[in-house]
């Protein structure tokens, strides 16, 4: 008791409701040193400047970056090896054995899920996985073992010589005859201390393959969270190759299946998990889930063939109303794209009463401008698409293009020449000709001003033309 009083004298603590018999503060701790003091006697291991008064104080991002240094206040970890502070604590969590050390990462991963840090927690899961698995490789590990046996035998041999050493000592106290006696006691005691250790690594053995399993299925819930389905699926395979009755690895690896559209891998889990436990309210909401997925599958299945059924027997109308009429058609390994746009029975395209319909592509080669029209019917002529088309055009600065009779229209036949087409004269009646093609199901009609330009450009697609021959 003189002893805790002094203490509390000499620290200035009252021991009257905190207040002292001076009318100065209490001080907690040493008294801070006198006025004029040397300070570089108290903090000599202070870097040098570090006391000066005129010290240029640190900004805020110099202060966070000093304390980033430190193990304790680090949020990323430092690109450089050689921090030994970081290195000393990294050990700290390999420091036990491996059951020890699984079993710390597995409570550190718990909090981390419990806060909702999916990836924090998969990742000490992941080590505590990491350092089990190794445990087990070197228990089987024959090198290992031998190591394992060499260090038995040393622990026998050095309890053989404590107990000679023992025994000779009791010689010397006692009578050969209860030196005797005492013999198969200690013996029996060994045998039985073997045993013991015998036991306790069965079940520690016993022990990391059952938090072995926890953590695979608790990764399993991370990665189900993060939607990493195929290594929720792994994980939960891990889990079950060591227990098959795990009703968690069995939900997780169902549910995981399920968000992938695995209906039948899906459906084997929920009921091996059912077979398991019946009343299991999760399982029960998964094969419900099941159910309804499956329905919805079949659903766009049968939505997707009627599709495909009413795509090709478009196709079929299309192709039979083409060879009815006589209309020749080829298709290149480059097409041009015109999104939608394409050869088509019209209103009704799965009606053979319908009429054709094409994409044409109006070209003004000596202009280089082009018109698309996308639904150019059978019965309808150049000229009528001509009469909306040609006037007002923006770069008709001669006014060669204004109107319909000022143009002739030209198509390539199938030979490479030219064939003129009628303004008149219909789609069909062109197409069907059979002197010219419709290539990738685009039709092409070239429109040149009449007269001598309209000859020159003849002139020269011969010219062209016969070129590409020789």
């Amino acid at each position: 008791m003189e002893d805790v009083t002094k203490s509390a004298e000499s620290l200035n603590i009252s021991n009257d409701n905190g207040a002292s018999e001076s009318s100065a503060p209490a001080v907690i701790g040493p008294a801070p040193p006198p006025p004029g003091a040397d300070l570089s006697a108290l903090f000599g291991n202070l870097p040098p400047g570090a006391l000066a008064a005129n010290a240029k104080p640190m900004t805020v991002q110099e202060t966070f970056e000093e304390m980033n240094k430190h193990p304790l206040f680090m949020t990323s970890l430092p690109s450089d090896e050689d921090n030994e502070e970081l290195a000393a604590l990294q050990a700290l969590a390999y420091e036990g054995t491996p059951l020890e050390n699984a079993q710390n990462f597995k409570e550190q991963g718990n909090e981390c899920f419990k806060a909702k840090q999916w990836k924090d927690a998969k990742e000490f899961y992941g080590k505590g996985i990491a350092v089990l698995v190794k445990a087990d490789r070197e228990r089987r590990d024959p090198a290992f073992k031998a190591k394992v046996e060499e260090e038995k035998r040393k622990r026998e041999e050095e309890a053989r010589r404590a107990r000679e050493e023992g025994d000779a000592k009791a010689k010397m106290e006692a009578d050969l005859e209860n030196v005797k006696a005492e013999m198969p006691i200690a013996e029996a005691k060994d045998d039985e201390d073997e045993k013991k250790d015998e036991l306790s690594e069965e079940e520690t053995i016993k022990q990391e393959a059952s938090l072995l399993e926890t953590l695979y299925c608790n990764r399993a819930a991370c990665h189900l969270s993060l939607a990493n389905y195929r290594s929720c699926t792994l994980d939960c395979a891990a889990a079950l190759r060591l227990n098959p009755s795990n009703l968690k690895a069995l939900y997780r690896s169902g549910r995981a299946l399920l968000s992938v559209s695995k209906i039948a891998e899906a459906d084997d889990a929920c009921a091996r998990g059912l077979e398991i436990d019946p009343s299991n309210a999760a399982l029960k909401q998964l094969a419900r889930d099941l159910i309804a997925k499956n329905e919805e599958i079949t659903r766009k299945q049968r939505a997707e063939e009627a599709r495909l059924e009413k795509e090709r027997r478009k196709k079929t109308l299309k192709k039979a109303a083409l060879e009815a009429r006589g209309i020749k058609t080829r298709s290149t390994d480059d097409p041009p794209s015109m999104e939608d746009a394409c050869i088509q029975l019209v209103p009704d395209p799965l009606d053979p009463q319908s009429e054709l319909s094409f994409p044409v592509m109006l070209l003004y080669p000596l202009k280089l401008e082009s018109d698309f029209i996308k639904e150019f019917r059978e019965t309808e002529s150049v000229g009528q698409h001509l009469e909306y088309i040609l006037p007002d055009m923006p770069w008709d600065e001669e006014g060669e293009y204004d109107r319909p009779d000022k143009v002739e229209c030209y198509m390539e036949s199938v030979s490479g020449g030219l064939i003129r087409v009628p303004q008149k004269a219909s789609l069909l009646r062109v197409l069907s000709s059979g002197k010219t093609e419709v290539v990738d199901e685009l039709v092409r009609i070239f429109v040149v001003p009449k007269g001598e330009k309209a000859e020159g450009w003849i002139k020269e697609w011969k010219e062209k033309k016969a070129g590409e021959k020789k």
